[in-house]
């Protein structure tokens, strides 16, 4: 069976090839592009099962491309992970808020890429959590078999990484969680990330849930917990 089609945005012609690759190599279908503006063609014509994108593209830049996909009924669920580089921490979270799925700071090793394309692309249909009954706190109702979030009965707009984030930390409020039991709670064992990408989720995550973000504790030195 052929593996899932993927797109990768990338204006450096290096990068590109090199992505390109190592993805075809794995036995992924691959397209790749060189602006925002060739991406959003490509999608019209074909929609892929990932993006990977970057977000310092000429013309239409990665962020905007983003959100263009995210507003479109046909293409809001296409994975997308963001390449950045490093400094671009106020893009990448301004990227995880309109509901990019994870993101991939340059320089970059091709496993480190495989891994992160296979993780997220595994929790494109997501099993439900073990738990099936409803989580109820602080006026809001954690569902998840439907993995669904409502604060004060409005649903919120998370990723798969987010919600899978909150229902750890908020199924044990009070209890505080390293880091790296974020990691292999959220993705699982010998996933690839940093404890900086924990917090940057964890920004992105306290924006969404608004005047709720609040109950979100960082422990200082040690990580974060859910207020119980």
């Amino acid at each position: 069976m052929a593996k899932e089609r993927i797109l990768v945005v990338e204006d450096d012609d290096d990068i590109l090839q090199l992505l390109q690759y190592n993805l075809a190599k794995d036995g992924y279908r691959v397209t790749g592009v060189e602006s925002g503006e060739e991406a959003l063609k490509a999608v019209k014509l074909s929609v892929p099962d990932l993006i990977l994108l970057d977000l310092m593209l000429p013309g239409l830049d990665g962020l905007e491309v983003c959100r263009m996909l995210k507003r479109d009924d046909r293409t809001r669920d296409i994975p997308i992970i963001m390449l950045t580089a490093k400094g671009e921490e106020a893009d990448i979270v301004t990227g995880l808020e309109l509901g990019a799925d994870d993101y991939i700071t340059k320089p970059f090793s091709p496993r480190v890429v495989l891994a992160r394309v296979r993780t997220v692309l595994r929790r494109r249909h997501p099993e439900p959590l073990a738990a099936e009954e409803p989580l109820k706190i602080h006026g809001m109702v954690i569902h998840p078999g439907r993995h669904e979030v409502l604060v004060e009965d409005q649903p919120l707009e998370l990723t798969v990484t987010e919600f899978r984030l909150l229902h750890l930390l908020a199924s044990r409020p009070g209890w505080v969680f390293t880091r790296t039991q974020i990691v292999k709670g959220v993705h699982g064992e010998d996933y690839p990330a940093s404890d900086r990408s924990v917090d940057v989720q964890v920004v992105s995550l306290r924006k969404k849930l608004g005047p709720c973000g609040k109950y979100l504790e960082t422990v200082r030195g040690i990580g974060y917990r859910f207020k119980g």
